[in-house]
């Protein structure tokens, strides 16, 4: 498995309108194969920010690559750019692969390397 996460630095009095947006937003990930599950993660407020992060499970490191190359991607980015919202930064990106995993019952799995 693959994990594909992007940390947001939102300006305070932004939060509303970032969660808002994504709310409203039409992902597309379920039409791409490969793609598990999708989290909105929010974290601690700062002076200056409240962090967000996306957090996206992909069956293979190259099924998120060919998302970043379709057409759903293109879609679901398009208005990116049209957005009222004030960050510190751009969005960090950040990929880990799962190198084990443990369910609810205990099941633990190993990934060859």
């Amino acid at each position: 498995m693959y994990i594909a996460m992007n940390r947001f630095r939102v300006v305070p009095g932004f939060e509303e309108a970032f969660e808002a947006q994504w709310l409203n937003r039409q992902g597309r990930l379920s039409e791409v194969p490969g793609y598990i599950e999708f989290q909105m993660l929010k974290g601690p407020k700062a002076e200056d920010h409240t962090l967000y992060a996306s957090h996206t499970v992909w069956d293979t490191y190259e099924s998120f690559v060919a998302w970043t190359k379709s057409e759903q991607f293109r879609a679901a980015h398009a208005r990116a750019g049209e957005s009222k919202v004030q960050y510190l930064s751009g969005p960090h990106f950040e990929g880990f692969e799962v190198i084990i995993s443990e369910d609810s019952a205990g099941n633990r799995r190993s990934q060859a390397a």
